[in-house]
């Protein structure tokens, strides 16, 4: 992989960092990183925003992919795949298709379903299996774990362009991941791409009666709320 592709691939992934965050994760130096990110900017791939000063030191500043970088990541084919749903939308009309994003979707959550079960049957395995799988399908997933459950987190959508054009996909996905995981967990979407986070973020939790159950949609607020927030807070160039 060239120095090139590793930063935008660091960057899509962290959702924003800092040249030292780069420079220390792509086992470079410094300088060497900045002299990459100001090539990167210049052709319109990654911009960045002055961070809030800590201390008395230089302020830092977090670099981003811009639109034109997030289109270095597959899409699926995306303007076929809008096509399609546009094409079904005008055949079948919205209750159709619908029907055949639930078909789809069940589907899915089968296919996941019988991958899993070779796997222990434990929430952390199964969680992992299936970060796994949704790698292999473009989604640059990866697992994490909190003081109140696990995180399955998406660094990248490849069908996010059909996702916009057919918001049903997304409600699909989590009703997919339910299915897949079983009854005895509990599964909440904690941010979204589509409301403007950089990325979707599933919390996975032991299901216990209802208790569990509010306390992932409690989770789900509050991780919306700061997710609003540091949007508004959010990264531009590096400059000394």
């Amino acid at each position: 992989m060239t120095t090139r592709k590793r930063l935008l691939e660091l960057i899509k992934t962290k959702g924003q960092a800092t040249s030292a965050d780069l420079a220390r994760e792509a086992e470079l130096t410094e300088v060497g990183v900045r002299q990459h990110l100001a090539n990167l900017q210049s052709e319109g791939l990654v911009e960045s925003e002055r961070l809030p000063p800590e201390g008395r030191g230089r302020p830092a500043w977090a670099w981003r992919l811009t639109e034109h970088g997030q289109k270095q990541f597959p899409d699926a084919h995306a303007d076929l795949t809008v096509s399609l749903i546009n094409a079904l939308r005008d055949t079948l009309g919205e209750s159709g298709l619908d029907a055949v994003i639930r078909e789809r979707a069940r589907k899915q959550a089968h296919s996941y379903r019988q991958a899993l079960s070779s796997r222990p049957p434990d929430l952390e395995s199964r969680v992992r299996a299936l970060a796994e799988i949704r790698t292999d399908e473009g989604y640059m997933a990866e697992v994490r774990q909190d003081e109140e459950g696990w995180l399955l987190i998406e660094n990248h959508c490849p069908i996010c362009d059909a996702a916009r054009a057919c918001v049903g996909l997304c409600g699909a996905e989590l009703e997919t991941f339910q299915a897949a995981l079983g009854d005895d967990v509990v599964v909440a979407r904690t941010h979204h791409l589509l409301d403007g986070a950089f990325r979707c973020v599933y919390r996975i939790e032991p299901r216990s009666g209802s208790e569990a159950s509010t306390r992932a949609a409690d989770a789900a607020a509050r991780s919306s709320t700061a997710d609003s927030s540091s949007t508004a807070d959010s990264p531009t160039p590096e400059s000394d």
